[in-house]
C-alpha cells in the first residue's frame, strides 16, 4: 500500500509572532517571540506536514526607517526594498535557528531553510499614485510635515500622530517560488515571502529592479500557497476567529464559511481595512482556487489544519468537527 500524500501547509505568521507581547522589537524580544511561534510550528511539522512559513516584518522595517531618518547625515539611507531584504535575512536567520532547535527537541531533525524572496508588482499599479500603507513611527504634525516632500508622504493617523505612508501594490508573482518548491521537495521546512516579499518591477529589458513599496504579507502568502500547491493556508493572528459585527453586542465568530459568503461580508464592511480585511481577502482568494484557508491563533494551527479550529474558508463547508 502506498503512503498517504503529505499535507502541504503554508502558515502566514502575523506581526505579533515577531515581537514581544508589548510590541517590543529588541533582538531579545524578537527571538523569544519567534521561539514561541516555533514550538507551535514544530508540532505541525512533527505531525508529518510539509510546511512553508511566511511572516510579517512591519516593526522591523519601521525600525530601519527610523535609523534612516536619524543617521542620514552619517550613512546613506536605504530604500524600502533594501529594508525588506534586510529584515527577511534577519528574521529568516532567527526563525531557522529556533525552529531547528524546537524540532531537534522533539526528535524530528527536519532541515529548515530561508529564501530571500522577491515579489513582482506592476509599476503602473494605481497604488503608486496613492500611497496609503502606514510604516514607521508616529510623529507630531509639525515634524511629519517637515519630512514630507516628493519622496515622502505623511498622513494624519489619529490620536497617535502622523505616520509615513507608502504604496502597497498588488502582488502578481512570487519570483522565487521555484526555489521554495525545490526545498520542499528535498524535505526542508521553508521560510519565504517575508513581509510579502521584496517588491520588484520588470523593466523593458526584462530585468527586475526593487521599487519603493511594501506588500501585504497575507496576500502574497495566498499567492505563494497556490503557486507551491499547498492544500491549506493558515493565517495566524491574535484572535481565534474572524468576527461578524466585531466590537458590538451582536459580535459572533465565523466558523465554517464559503469564500463567496465571506467576500459578501467584506463588501458589507464587516472587516477593518488595516487589520482583518487583508486576512479575509487572502483567505477568500486561496479558497476560491479550491484550497482551504483558516484564520486563527498561532497556538491552534494543528487543529486549524485539521479543520477543527478557527474560521475555515472553503468551497465546500461542513459543520465543525468535535473539539
Amino acid at each position: 500500500m502506498s503512503e498517504p500524500e503529505k499535507r502541504r501547509v503554508l502558515i502566514a505568521l502575523g506581526g505579533n509572532a515577531m515581537t514581544g507581547p508589548d510590541g517590543s522589537a529588541t533582538p531579545q524580544a524578537q527571538r523569544a517571540a519567534v521561539a514561541r511561534a516555533a514550538e507551535c510550528v514544530a508540532g505541525l511539522v512533527a505531525s508529518g506536514a510539509e510546511v512553508v512559513l511566511a511572516h510579517g516584518n512591519g516593526p522591523q522595517v519601521g525600525n530601519l526607517l527610523v535609523k534612516n531618518e536619524l543617521t542620514a547625515h552619517v550613512v546613506p539611507p536605504v530604500p524600502l526594498d533594501w529594508c525588506g531584504a534586510q529584515t527577511q535575512g534577519t528574521l529568516g536567520f532567527t526563525i531557522v535557528s529556533v525552529l531547528e532547535s524546537a524540532l531537534r527537541r522533539r526528535g524530528v531533525p527536519v532541515p529548515v531553510a530561508a529564501v530571500v524572496t522577491r515579489t513582482l508588482v506592476d509599476p503602473a499599479d494605481p497604488a503608486f499614485d496613492r500611497p496609503s500603507k502606514p510604516v514607521g513611527r508616529w510623529l507630531p504634525r509639525d515634524e511629519a510635515l517637515r519630512l514630507a516632500g516628493p519622496d515622502q508622504h505623511w498622513m494624519d493617523c489619529g490620536p497617535g500622530g502622523w505616520r509615513r505612508v507608502v504604496p502597497s501594490p498588488e502582488p502578481l508573482e512570487v519570483l522565487d517560488a521555484h526555489a521554495v518548491q525545490t526545498l520542499l521537495g528535498a524535505g526542508f521546512v521553508t521560510v519565504a515571502a517575508g513581509g510579502g516579499g521584496i517588491p520588484v518591477a520588470r523593466g523593458a529589458d526584462g530585468a527586475e529592479c526593487g521599487v519603493e513599496a511594501v506588500l501585504d504579507k497575507d496576500l502574497t502568502a495566498a499567492l505563494l500557497a497556490t503557486t507551491v500547491g499547498a492544500d491549506t493556508l493558515v493565517i495566524a493572528t491574535d484572535v481565534p476567529y474572524a468576527m461578524l459585527d466585531f466590537g458590538t453586542e451582536r459580535q459572533r465568530p465565523i466558523t465554517h464559511i464559503t469564500p463567496q459568503e465571506l467576500r459578501q461580508h467584506a463588501v458589507d464592511g464587516q472587516f477593518a481595512g488595516g487589520s482583518m480585511g487583508p486576512k479575509v481577502e487572502a483567505a477568500v482568494r486561496f479558497a476560491e482556487g479550491g484550497g482551504r484557508a483558516v484564520i486563527t491563533t498561532l497556538d491552534r494551527i494543528t487543529d486549524a489544519v485539521a479543520g477543527a479550529a478557527g474560521t475555515v474558508v472553503a468551497l465546500a463547508t461542513a459543520p465543525a468537527p468535535p473539539r
